[in-house]
């Protein structure tokens, strides 16, 4: 009965230690809003490199020439470092076309489902988590 009890009582902790982190973690739709698609061409100001999900700061300019700075989230550091991509694949200054989500509060400067496109056509953070690892870009080269 003892071994029984024991027996439960591990395969409960194993199942509930792989759910946790699932479970925690936000969904898409709990902070963007699907119906607000945003688009649009900026200069990097800065890329967070932290957990859970790395962040770039893009300023680009509004339609009456305000300056906006957006806060586009990206995949986590340890996936996209898996995938090739490094602290400096994205610098100060580098040109990049973004698109993805408006944040559901109207305060809010975040852009999530975002993909960031470099000027050379390499895609960023792509809605799947991730872009193309270099050594695959350089054989396409």
């Amino acid at each position: 009965m003892h071994v029984k009890a024991l027996l439960v009582s591990c395969a409960t902790g194993a199942i509930l230690a792989i759910a946790g982190p699932t479970l925690a973690h936000h969904a898409v739709a709990a902070e963007f809003d699907t119906h607000k698609p945003i688009t649009f061409t900026g200069t990097v100001k800065k890329v967070e490199w932290t957990n859970p999900h790395i962040y770039t700061q893009v300023e680009t300019k509004t339609a009456d020439g305000q300056t906006i700075v957006y806060r586009v989230e990206g995949g986590a550091p340890n996936s996209l470092f898996r995938q090739g991509w490094r602290r400096d694949t994205l610098k100060p200054g580098d040109m990049v076309s973004v698109s993805g989500l408006r944040a559901k509060n109207e305060q809010s400067m975040n852009v999530g489902q975002a993909t960031i496109t470099m000027a050379d056509g390499r895609k960023v953070f792509g809605q799947t988590g991730g872009a193309q690892p270099q050594q695959q870009q350089q054989q396409q080269q």
